[in-house]
């Protein structure tokens, strides 16, 4: 598991493939349930740039291979004898058994996991091996020339002499991860660019599915009466995160900040839009007035939640968590109760309510320290 934000190893390559398909690096974090924050520090420790693909060398035994030396010892054949069964030659076979502990000790599949992990052995950066040549790209990248005039100039000014060529995209490499200690950060400022890391060629707006919601009303759309929290009924919504791609609906009403808890399975359009329905049908009129989202595909669905409930959703504008400042400031207060980086799924909905009764008993500074299960009370008591 990776230890900084905790992902799986399937959960590693999602990431890196939601990143080269052109994913925003918040639609990252909500489909691994981790903060944008931490997605983007992962990303950028290693320049954008996702690992190679491991693949087994076709020079390599196999872990078939491995068990037929594995029972050919078992047996007693000679290594000539297991060598003609593979097709390989006898030092191939001698080779493998010595370094894996010998006749006795040698079993294929702690074999083949020991030549698995020391495979690992980093490739050495060309530009670490040659000083005269990482001086001369860094002195060329400190007169603003792209990797792409450094390498083609290279093969032409030492068109003889090989070990003074360097392709562009090493030079990229040796940017954007630091970690290889080749090339300094400060070089990263003469590229055209200015990025610290690598993108994929899709990232692009019009590559994202966030803010493409068909049929959106916009926030500048919003009734008036919301803005100004003139009247109760209007409410902020969002999810909140956890781990294992855990979530829970959270809701505040704009005008006395009461909050609802709604535990969902998980994060798709049709169970989201169908748990805020049966919420909101429960409520009294007075209170269904708007709602207002950010622009999650969760609720991708919602021209479905409004014919079921009469209730508007109206979208921010994209990456703008401030025009539901007084949801985000609830989710903030929501995490002394379910810390980042925690599974949600284990919480029922009586829990939920227990967290929203505890929030909605607490006097808040903005309500003149009422609660907001007061406020509500009070403003819903005073409609005709």
């Amino acid at each position: 598991m990776d230890q900084r934000i905790g992902l799986t190893p399937q959960q590693h390559r999602e990431l890196w493939d939601r990143w080269k398909a052109g994913e925003s690096l918040s639609d990252i974090g909500r489909a691994l349930g981790r903060v944008r924050s931490g997605i983007h520090h992962w990303l950028a420790s290693r320049g954008g740039i996702a690992p190679p693909v491991r693949r087994r060398s076709a020079r390599s035994l196999s872990i078939a291979e491995r068990e037929v030396i594995s029972r050919g010892l078992s047996n007693g054949q000679s290594m000539r004898r297991m060598a003609a069964e593979l097709g390989r030659a006898p030092s191939t076979v001698s080779r493998e058994i010595r370094r894996h502990g010998g006749r006795q000790p040698y079993r294929a599949h702690q074999a083949d996991h020991q030549a698995w992990e020391r495979a690992l052995r980093p490739k050495p950066c060309v530009l670490r091996l040659n000083p005269e040549l990482r001086r001369i790209v860094a002195s060329k990248l400190g007169l603003d020339w792209s990797p792409e005039q450094i390498s083609a100039w290279l093969k032409l000014r030492y068109s003889s002499d090989p070990s003074m060529r360097v392709s562009h995209e090493t030079i990229y490499r040796s940017l954007f991860v630091q970690a290889r200690g080749v090339l300094k950060k400060e070089l990263l400022r003469h590229l055209r660019t200015k990025r610290i890391m690598r993108k994929s060629k899709l990232a692009s707006t019009e590559a994202q599915v966030r803010g493409r919601i068909a049929e959106a009303l916009t926030i500048r759309e919003r009734p008036a009466e919301a803005e100004d929290r003139a009247v109760p009924g209007h409410w902020e919504g969002d999810l909140l995160c956890g781990a294992k791609g855990s979530q829970i609906v959270t809701l505040v009403e704009r005008q006395s900040r009461f909050v609802t808890l709604i535990k969902v399975p998980n994060r798709e359009a049709v169970t989201v839009a169908a748990a805020l329905s049966r919420h909101i049908r429960k409520l009294p009129t007075s209170l269904k007035r708007s709602l207002t989202w950010d622009r999650g595909l969760e609720m991708a669905k919602h021209p479905q939640f409004t014919v079921a409930t009469n209730v508007k959703v109206y979208f921010c504008d994209p990456q703008s968590p401030w025009q539901r400042g007084s949801n985000e400031n609830t989710n903030g207060l929501l995490r002394q109760y379910f810390p980042k980086g925690t599974d949600l799924s284990c919480h029922s909905q009586a829990e939920l309510n227990r967290v929203a009764l505890r929030l909605n008993q607490r006097p808040r500074e903005t309500l003149g320290f009422q609660t907001p299960a007061a406020t509500l009370r009070a403003s819903v008591a005073s409609i005709p």
